[in-house]
């Protein structure tokens, strides 16, 4: 049996260039280092020790180098090319970025998009709770709820959502008390001020037909609102689910073949999701149409009234990094809009022949021409 000799430094002790071998006691020869029992290490086994060392080190760099940084999952129930998509998750890195939370760098992002699909949805969800992440931002009440199904504890953020506290997701705006918090969309009063610009537009409107989720209690409780401030206004409701594209041309087309009919489209994920169907649903049969927010109007609709949804994203960042400061959800209370905004697109009034009041367009915070 063959023993590994090596010299004594000039400070009289061994010094093994390799951490994990420092414990190592050789052979009691002269000038090298003793074992208490006399024994001596086999040529073989410090071979063997050595290349386990030298696999093992190079992961414990890799560890030390992965400490400080954070991951969060992102949940989208948009498809991966969608415009609206694109834009909101550049704002929510941009904010993101300036806060000092940088991908690639000491931040990991994972991000799931479902392209509206329910089962995707919940399917994503659970990919991303199996991932264990630090924290988890979820887009609309569509992708809220089955993440909270799916999860109690990792710590949730919101945008986009109606009723936060009507879904459950929360127990109250000031106190969330659970795993989750984030922002308002608006409140399910302003159905009432949607029934009113398209009556502005209209002044004979008899008839609307309502494009809603009723999937979610979003969908359920904006139909509310709105059929309650419908007879003060005169109209006639009808509810079209957004997620059938053959119901809504149906239901289009129906509405097109009498006069005074207008529509309007509630805010859901779904809604994002055929953006472009419903918008050139309204075009073919030249019905006009108040929705939710601006990126319809960009889009070719008519008119929208609804905060800044793309700046909720930024907002939100701020919670996303107070959170990974630190902070827990529970205690940081759900915020609700402050500005609403008018967009008009005279393009498209002009293509169905259809004249804006002076007292709407004045009232326009930006108009497409």
């Amino acid at each position: 049996m063959r023993c590994i000799c090596l010299p004594l430094t000039q400070s009289g002790h061994w010094q093994c260039p390799l951490p994990l071998l420092q414990d190592l006691l050789f052979c009691n020869h002269k000038g090298h280092r003793a074992d208490p029992g006399g024994s001596c290490v086999r040529r073989r086994d410090f071979i063997k020790i050595v290349a386990g060392s030298a696999t093992a080190w190079p992961l414990r760099v890799q560890a030390q180098q992965n400490e400080g940084v954070r991951h969060i999952g992102i949940l989208w129930p948009f498809s991966a090319d969608d415009p609206r998509g694109k834009a909101s998750l550049a704002a929510l890195k941009q904010r993101l970025q300036q806060l000092g939370w940088i991908d690639g760098r000491n931040l990991r992002i994972d991000a799931r998009w479902s392209a509206g699909d329910v089962d995707g949805i919940r399917r994503n969800a659970a990919e991303l709770v199996a991932l264990t992440p630090d924290l988890i931002f979820a887009s609309g009440s569509a992708a809220v709820g089955p993440l909270l199904q799916a999860t109690k504890t990792i710590p949730v953020v919101f945008a986009i959502v109606p009723d936060p506290v009507g879904a459950g997701y929360v127990a109250s705006l000031a106190r969330p008390g659970g795993n989750a918090t984030g922002f308002t969309s608006f409140e399910f009063g302003i159905g009432a001020k949607w029934l009113e610009l398209l009556k502005q537009l209209i002044p004979a409107l008899s008839r609307v037909a309502v494009i809603r989720d009723p999937s979610i209690t979003a969908g359920v409780g904006q139909w509310g609102a709105i059929q309650a401030t419908a007879p003060s206004f005169g109209v006639e409701l009808s509810p079209v689910n957004v997620g059938e594209p053959s119901e809504m041309e149906s239901a289009f087309a129906a509405l097109a073949r009498g006069s005074n009919g207008g529509l309007i489209v509630t805010g859901s994920g779904m809604a994002v999701v055929h953006r472009d169907l419903l918008v050139t649903l309204a075009a073919r049969y030249k019905l006009p149409a108040v929705y939710y927010e601006r990126f319809f109007v960009v889009a070719g609709g008519l008119i929208s009234y609804g905060p800044d949804y793309v700046d909720q994203y930024r907002q939100a960042a701020g919670y996303v990094d107070r959170i990974l400061k630190g902070e827990k959800p529970a205690d940081l209370p759900v915020q609700t809009p402050t500005k609403y905004e008018l967009v008009i697109n005279l393009k498209t009034a002009k293509a169905q022949d259809l004249t804006i009041p002076p007292s709407v367009l004045a009232r326009a915070d930006e108009v497409i021409e």
